[in-house]
């Protein structure tokens, strides 16, 4: 009789990885491979799935392996899904009695409530293992020997990872599931220590992954139907294929060209290609060669993507003493290099490959002067025509072994840093915005996330944009869109084609150009058999390529 496995996706977020829905991380797709490997037949949900059907634990506590995966180290906010808590992940494992319980992923590093917070490490004696170094190896070692330990080894990582791709299939969302592809493991930074909050550099220098075992993993992934990717599990995607051990290594272009274009063999007709972290301390250092890179990633990529810089702080004081990337000027290049590669727009009217900016409050060194000098240096940016994709602001969330642990300033600003999130909110996000999704701009497959009154949805990629319909869309339901108004952080669209006939009448006034009195006189005429009946009672609408009747 065959043994079952059940793993079970608490979701993971850490700098260099992102698992939460409708992404799937590479850590449950490897364990995946290592339970197919040792004779398993693997069953997969996610926490939210468990949440909605707790029945779900008796199908668990029949299993014969359960393996839990799961730990976030840099705070977040999602849609898509919720992380497990360190409650849930107690409750869950002290519920269940047959199965081997085994517990993996960052969750070891600790947990906190949120950015602002101090993480903590857990005990969760509930587990017969933790699964500690590399995951799917200790799973492995459990499983040959009951040693939770696992070595890293990219040999074995590559053939898990293509044995364990078919797992995919039974997440939710499939097919409109986002696989996080890993290139590397560790930062290059480590050699100095690190950013003072970040727990990448715990993973040591880098080791970088083969082209081969990437693209026969996309291969498989592509096989069993994945059509959508992020390179997004390494710090500095420009350092992938150095050697140099260097703080800022110089990028190999060559490298990205075959890494991307291997890619695009792998799986010819997938929908999005998309990256994650680009360190601009490279980009400054090496502006020649990264942008070479970034040409490469332009190339061969989808639409839509972004280049998320580490920025941190523009304080000098705050990135001297926490040993960030860059300085302001040095952040500043990287912006105008990556807008002269990417900020072409397709033929959608999005941009290729913005950079999007990270900002950490509540490091060492901070003073009210910090948070002046962020704001002077995002206002500065929207007078000048570079385009910023998007702004992300958080407090620091210190885990044991980084020096922000007992290093930090958490608590000492909390109204300038409030104050500071709802200017760059409301003076830069809006205008800029605007400036990056302008009226008509047409976003292709928008997924459908909460459906309601004003419905939710979003493309597959890096930090795709949020868009609100002021209609109900059934969730789940795909959908193309053209833009029509801005908020903070999202934008109003309606769908292509857009059925004037059947649209709300809540809906219709909401229609640019329209108002409350024009849309009292399109129900009362509907329906239309055309565009110029429809436009006798309107006049001209600038959005008429896109209605159908």
């Amino acid at each position: 009789m065959t043994s079952e496995a059940f793993i079970l996706d608490g979701y993971v977020d850490e700098p260099a990885c992102l698992g939460v829905s409708p992404y799937i991380s590479p850590y449950v797709r490897y364990c995946a491979g290592v339970c197919i490997e040792n004779g398993f037949e693997v069953r997969y949900a996610t926490i939210d799935q468990l949440r909605k059907t707790p029945s779900l634990l008796i199908d668990i506590e029949k299993s014969d392996l359960f393996v839990f995966i799961a730990g976030v180290t840099v705070p977040g906010k999602y849609l898509g899904g919720t992380p497990a808590s360190s409650n849930e992940i107690f409750q869950i494992g002290s519920s269940l009695k047959n199965p081997l319980k085994c517990l993996g992923g960052p969750v070891i590093f600790g947990s906190a409530s949120g950015g602002g917070n101090i993480a903590e490490k857990q005990a969760y004696s509930v587990y017969d293992y933790i699964l500690k170094g590399e995951v799917s190896s200790a799973l492995n070692s459990v499983l040959k020997s009951g040693n939770s330990y696992g070595d890293f080894s990219y040999d074995k990582i590559d053939r898990r990872s293509v044995l364990g791709s078919g797992i995919i299939k039974q997440h939710p969302k499939f097919p409109n599931v986002i696989c996080e592809l890993e290139t590397a493991r560790g930062c290059s930074r480590a050699v100095k220590g690190g950013c003072s909050f970040c727990t990448e550099y715990l993973y040591g220098m880098p080791q970088y992954r083969c082209e081969d075992g990437i693209h026969k993993e996309v291969a498989a992934l592509y096989n069993s139907g994945a059509v959508h990717f992020r390179l997004g599990r390494q710090p500095d995607l420009l350092a992938y294929g150095t050697v140099s051990g260097e703080e800022f290594p110089r990028p190999v272009p060559e490298k990205m060209e075959s890494l991307f274009s291997g890619i695009r063999e792998a799986a010819p007709s997938l929908k999005t290609l998309h990256i994650d972290n680009i360190n601009p301390g490279t980009i400054a250092k090496h502006p020649d060669e990264s942008k070479e890179a970034l040409e490469s990633i332009v190339r061969w990529h989808t639409a839509g993507d972004i280049a998320a810089f580490g920025m941190e702080s523009a304080d000098p004081v705050v990135i001297d003493e926490n040993n960030l990337k860059a300085m302001p000027d040095e952040i500043l290049r990287a912006v105008e290099i990556v807008n002269e590669v990417g900020g072409i727009r397709d033929k959608n009217g999005v941009p290729h490959l913005l950079p999007g900016l990270n900002f950490v409050m509540g490091l060492c060194g901070e003073t009210e002067k910090t948070y002046d000098l962020n704001e002077s240096f995002l206002l500065s940016l929207l007078k000048t025509s570079l385009l910023i994709r998007r702004v992300n602001i958080r407090q620091v969330m210190p885990f044991e072994d980084t020096k922000a642990y007992s290093d930090n300033t958490i608590g000492q600003h909390e109204t300038r840093f409030k104050i500071f999130k709802e200017k760059v909110r409301k003076e830069f996000d809006l205008p800029m915005l605007k400036r990056v999704f302008p009226f008509g701009t047409i976003l292709e497959g928008v997924v459908t996330e909460v459906s309601g009154q004003t419905s939710f949805g979003r493309q597959l990629g890096s930090y795709p944009i949020l868009v609100g319909f002021p209609y109900e869309i059934s969730e789940g339901k795909v959908v193309d869109a053209f833009v029509t108004d801005w908020g903070f952080r999202s934008v109003t669209g309606f769908e292509i084609p857009l059925f004037i006939n059947n649209l709300p009448h809540t809906a219709i006034k909401k229609l640019p150009g329209v108002g409350k009195k024009t849309a009292v006189k399109i129900i009362a005429k509907r329906p239309f058999k055309n565009l110029k009946e429809l436009e006798n009672v309107t006049g001209s609408l600038g959005f008429s390529e896109y209605i159908s009747f």
